[in-house]
């Protein structure tokens, strides 16, 4: 059996502190043996992470589609940002990549996949991020689940790491697997989640992330 994250965010993410280096650290203190590394709308992080690594890591990215934001999985190349979640997601199968829709029902979160988005990709969707760490009310992801057995789709927990603090402390333990879609597929099938919550402090580490980040930008380009 693997513990794995699938939705795991680097210092290539604008709101994110975690460099691959810490990350792979951690992973290795905590347990994990497989991860995607999912930064927002690129895989740069993913392929840095993927390069050093002594464990599975799978190629991902967090896509912001007009209608929210969609993961890619198993990605060769960047998914371009702002298209409708249809095409988003048809252009991750274009790359015979897979489709996780990351904290669905999150009432907080301004970025989360609207109603009409996610009805629309039903028929695309591998997985369902059922339990996320980072979700503040539990009811949150218990309409996710809700959701995921109405519509008979495979399900995981993940951390949706932005900080060290937050690496190992969920996720979906399952049989170990080849290195291809439908091997990774009939795994998740099997799999359990563990799970734990993050304290909502963590969405205060991800603002004050951002915000030193566009300072120093913008201080490197006086």
């Amino acid at each position: 059996m693997i513990n794995a994250d699938f939705h795991i965010h680097t210092s290539f993410s604008s709101d994110s502190s975690l460099s691959p280096e810490s990350l792979i650290s951690k992973c290795i203190k905590t347990g994990l043996n497989c991860i995607a590394v999912t930064d927002h709308n690129t895989i740069e992080g993913a392929l840095k992470v993927a390069d050093i690594a002594p464990f599975k890591v799978i190629i991902g990215s967090e896509v912001k589609s007009a209608q929210g934001e969609i993961i890619g999985l198993f990605l060769k190349e960047d998914i371009p940002s702002n298209k409708t979640a249809l095409e988003t997601v048809k252009l991750i199968k274009e790359q015979n990549g897979l489709v996780s829709v990351p904290h669905p029902f999150d009432r907080y979160r301004k970025n989360v996949i609207t109603k009409d988005g996610l009805e629309s990709i039903i028929p695309y969707i591998d997985m369902l991020e059922v339990f996320n760490a980072r979700n503040i009310r539990d009811m949150d992801n218990q309409k996710a689940m809700a959701f995921a057995v109405k519509n008979n789709l495979p399900i995981c927990g993940v951390t949706d790491s932005h900080s060290i603090i937050e690496v190992g402390s969920t996720y979906t333990r399952m049989p170990d697997f080849l290195d291809n879609i439908q091997a990774f597929k009939q795994a998740l099938s099997e799999a359990t989640i563990i799970s734990k919550k993050s304290h909502p402090f963590v969405h205060g580490i991800s603002t004050y992330n951002k915000i030193k980040k566009r300072i120093v930008n913008t201080l490197r380009s006086i």
